[in-house]
C-alpha cells in the first residue's frame, strides 16, 4: 500500500485506475462531509457537492460505471443517484460485503476492475478487495494507512471529483472531455 499522504498519484495507482470499469463510492464522509442533519420531525438532510456530481457524469459518459454502498437509507440519497444516472444503488447495507457481492455479479465486473472510495472502518472490507482502494483525506487514520491512495481533498467537498478526474486522466479520455468544453 502506498503512502496516503501523497496525494500525486505515482504510475502504480494510475496503472490500477486505467483498468477501472465501476467506481464504487461509499454516502456519508464520501459524497457528504459525513455529519447528519435531522429537522424536529426527524427528516434527514445530506449536503452533496456539484463538482463531485458533474464528475460522476462526466466519468459517466465515459464509460465507468458507478455505483454507491451506505450503511444508512436515505432518501435524499437515493434522489440524488437517481438525478446523477448512477445505475447502482446499496442503502440500508451496513454489511458492506454481501453488497459488494451482489454488486459485482449484477453489474458483471471482476473486484481487480473495482475502485472503493471510503473513510471508515466499515469499508475496510471492501477496500481490500478491489483492483484500487481510495481514502478520502478526513478519513479515519486506519482507512488511510490501508488504502492504496488518498485524496487531497476531503468527503463531501469535491473528494469524488477528484477521483474521477484521475480515472479519466489515467484512462486518457480527461483530453476529449476537457476539449469538448474549450470547442
Amino acid at each position: 500500500m502506498n503512502d496516503c499522504c501523497n496525494h500525486q498519484p505515482d504510475q502504480q495507482i494510475l496503472a490500477k485506475a486505467e483498468k477501472l470499469k465501476l467506481l464504487i463510492l461509499d454516502v456519508d464522509g464520501v459524497l457528504t462531509d459525513g455529519r447528519l442533519f435531522f429537522d424536529n420531525q426527524g427528516a434527514e438532510y445530506k449536503c452533496f457537492h456539484a463538482r463531485d456530481g458533474h464528475g460522476m457524469k462526466l466519468l459517466q459518459q465515459t464509460g465507468v460505471r458507478i455505483a454507491v454502498i451506505s450503511g444508512r437509507q436515505s432518501n435524499s440519497v437515493a434522489l440524488r443517484m437517481k438525478n446523477l444516472g448512477v445505475e447502482y444503488v446499496f442503502q440500508g447495507h451496513e454489511n458492506k460485503r454481501a453488497a459488494f457481492a451482489e454488486l459485482i455479479t449484477t453489474a458483471g465486473v471482476t473486484a481487480e476492475q473495482c475502485a472503493y472510495m471510503g473513510d471508515d472502518l466499515l469499508d475496510l472490507p471492501i477496500m481490500r478487495r478491489v483492483g484500487l482502494s481510495i481514502a478520502v483525506q478526513d478519513a479515519n487514520f486506519a482507512v488511510k494507512e490501508r488504502a492504496d491512495w488518498c485524496t487531497s481533498l476531503v468527503g463531501g467537498q469535491g473528494a469524488v471529483r477528484e477521483v474521477c478526474d484521475l480515472i479519466m486522466q489515467a484512462q486518457g479520455s480527461f483530453a476529449a472531455v476537457l476539449e469538448s468544453y474549450l470547442a
